[in-house]
């Protein structure tokens, strides 16, 4: 489960991890598994995420660390061990590729696999699992946004762009469609802001030049390139424009 906000280095030095979004269709309409992490050991302590873990060498079997098929072993292992739940590795369907900053809390890169959640009865590990809820994308935003949920910018951005599908069948349909969209980031200079490749402030040094108050310049007429989450403030802030 440790696949949240990994590092900006070489996948094949550092490590790899895989996550799994969960999906079902709610009354309320399309819901995503979140699990929390205990709040007194482990990495991002207390943070709700999606299931998912670091690729060992026995996920390889053969095939690279990094590579999608020992990602999409890691997804299917960790989510059995994590929540019980087993998967067929053919239905995963992965739409992202998290290269995180400098400075995150582990040095992995991260594959993003979405699923419909296969039949079976939850079944947490307690040493990895404090608690699982099942929650529309923009519910698990609000409580963010209120101070209620620790999220981390890869869970909150996939919530993002789910919360207004339709259906699991809609949800998977758009995300089979599309490239595995890669998402290289850095962290501005106060660390209240992540920029992602796309963004024309991305290669700036240090990020000093817009690190004053890291308000993001989202008026219509607004000029240059945006890929950032602005985190200074709740709710959180996503310019998606490039």
């Amino acid at each position: 489960m440790d696949s949240d906000l990994e590092s900006l280095t070489d996948p094949a030095r550092t490590g790899a991890a895989a996550t799994v979004v969960l999906l079902r269709d709610g009354e309320r309409g399309l819901e995503v598994l979140l699990a929390e992490r205990p709040r007194d050991r482990g990495s991002f302590a207390g943070a709700w995420v999606f299931p998912g873990g670091a690729v060992d060498e026995a996920d390889g079997a053969g095939d690279p660390i990094d590579g999608i098929q020992a990602a999409r072993r890691a997804a299917v292992r960790e989510t059995r061990e994590e929540v019980g739940l087993e998967l067929d590795p053919a239905e995963l369907v992965p739409f992202s590729h998290w290269t995180p900053p400098h400075g995150a809390q582990k040095q992995l890169t991260t594959t993003f696999f979405a699923v419909r959640v296969p039949d079976g009865e939850l079944r947490l590990a307690p040493d990895e699992v404090a608690g699982a809820e099942w929650l529309r994308p923009a519910d698990a935003l609000e409580r963010h946004a209120a101070g209620a949920m620790t999220l981390w910018p890869p869970t909150w951005v996939t919530l993002h762009g789910l919360q207004h599908a339709a259906s699991v069948d809609a949800a998977l349909a758009e995300l089979r469609s599309g490239d595995v969209r890669p998402f290289v980031a850095r962290f501005n200079q106060s660390r209240t802001m992540v920029l992602w490749q796309e963004d024309d402030e991305y290669d700036v040094s240090n990020g000093a030049d817009r690190d004053r108050h890291a308000v993001p310049d989202d008026a219509p007429d607004a000029e240059g390139r945006r890929h950032r989450l602005v985190m200074d403030r709740l709710p959180w802030v996503y310019l998606n424009r490039f």
